[in-house]
């Protein structure tokens, strides 16, 4: 017996009888040889971490657009928070720790560069529209290794495209990283956004802290506690009415006084101006694409290929391009 299969069996042992077990993965698109020694799932994280697009991520934005400091999150500091409150959700409930952390590692790689702002345009100028879960889909199905993909399994892609929008993930691993997501940039948002000195602890709805508690680690702790304690069911990934409801309550705080019109989001309107004269300008002139972009004009289309050469940007590199473009050169 190899170690591969020696992990499957011990999975079947001692994982709860809810969980999805890689031995019994709808496996890949492409049959490939199995590794000898890691699951499918431990497989799928690993060629997430090693990709192009989850190393693009330190350099996008999660909120605040440019920061000055050093200590505010970036898109990549986020991935890995939600990985890490979605593992410990997974752990305690006895699920599959490698698919959820597979899930919650690629979930955000199709996003754009300026976060929601770069998202926002995209998804209007484009005629067919744009949302970064399924781009994240995409990434790893298609763009990612020199368009060959990653061809991750089924149960993987299935919460990535589904960790946000109206359908829930059909795995209780991708369930979690549902709420993961959530909890972790509320959560984080607020902490920046407190260091940022746009809000203060003593903003917060205190019906809200009451509930959930008086710090981002003390709200973090007991939002993961209440979702374990209403979960074991194995009926779905849950939390309770009154843990819902300060959530939602505390989401819209942030959405009120954080993301929309505040000082944080003084520089997001440029940041749309940029992403979308670029979009449109290479729509029209797409012969200023990269080779390797030009090359597959034909077969995607002009739009599906300019949109991902766009959302593939980070920050400073569509900063780079737009100046390139658009501002003339000292000679």
């Amino acid at each position: 017996m190899n170690l591969r299969e020696y992990q499957e069996n011990l999975e079947e042992r001692i994982l709860s009888e809810f969980a999805t077990l890689s031995k019994n993965s709808r496996g890949r698109k492409r049959e490939e040889n199995r590794c000898d020694i890691r699951t499918d799932f431990q497989r799928d994280r690993d060629r997430i971490i090693y990709s192009k697009a989850f190393r693009r991520l330190k350099h996008k934005t999660q909120v605040f657009i440019s920061p000055e400091g050093d200590h505010y999150r970036t898109r990549l500091t986020h991935t890995l928070e939600v990985s890490q409150i979605a593992r410990t959700i997974a752990r305690s409930l006895r699920l599959n720790e490698d698919l959820t952390e597979a899930i919650a590692l690629g979930h955000d790689l199709g996003h754009t560069p300026f976060g929601h702002a770069g998202e926002r345009v995209l998804n209007e100028v484009c005629s067919f529209g744009f949302r970064h879960n399924e781009q994240s889909v995409r990434t790893v199905e298609i763009l990612e290794k020199d368009r060959k993909g990653l061809n991750l399994t089924w149960e993987v892609c299935d919460g990535i495209l589904h960790h946000t929008g109206d359908i829930m993930p059909s795995t209780l691993e991708g369930q979690i990283v549902r709420f993961a997501d959530k909890i972790a940039y509320i959560n984080h948002d607020i902490e920046d956004a407190i260091r940022a000195g746009i809000i203060s602890e003593s903003d917060l709805p205190e019906d809200c802290c009451e509930i959930l508690g008086r710090s981002p680690s003390a709200r973090i702790n007991s939002t993961i506690t209440n979702i374990i304690e209403n979960s074991m069911d194995g009926k779905g990934i849950r939390m309770s009415s009154e843990f819902q409801k300060a959530n939602n309550r505390l989401r819209s705080f942030m959405f009120e006084n954080v993301y929309i019109g505040s000082v944080a989001k003084k520089e997001e309107s440029k940041a749309e101006l940029m992403v979308r004269q670029l979009f449109l300008y290479l729509k029209e002139k797409p012969e200023l694409l990269p080779a390797d972009y030009q090359r597959v004009i034909e077969k995607d289309g002009v739009e599906r290929t300019v949109l991902d050469y766009v959302a593939g940007m980070t920050d400073r590199y569509a900063v780079r391009k737009f100046q390139e473009i658009f501002v003339p050169a000292s000679w």
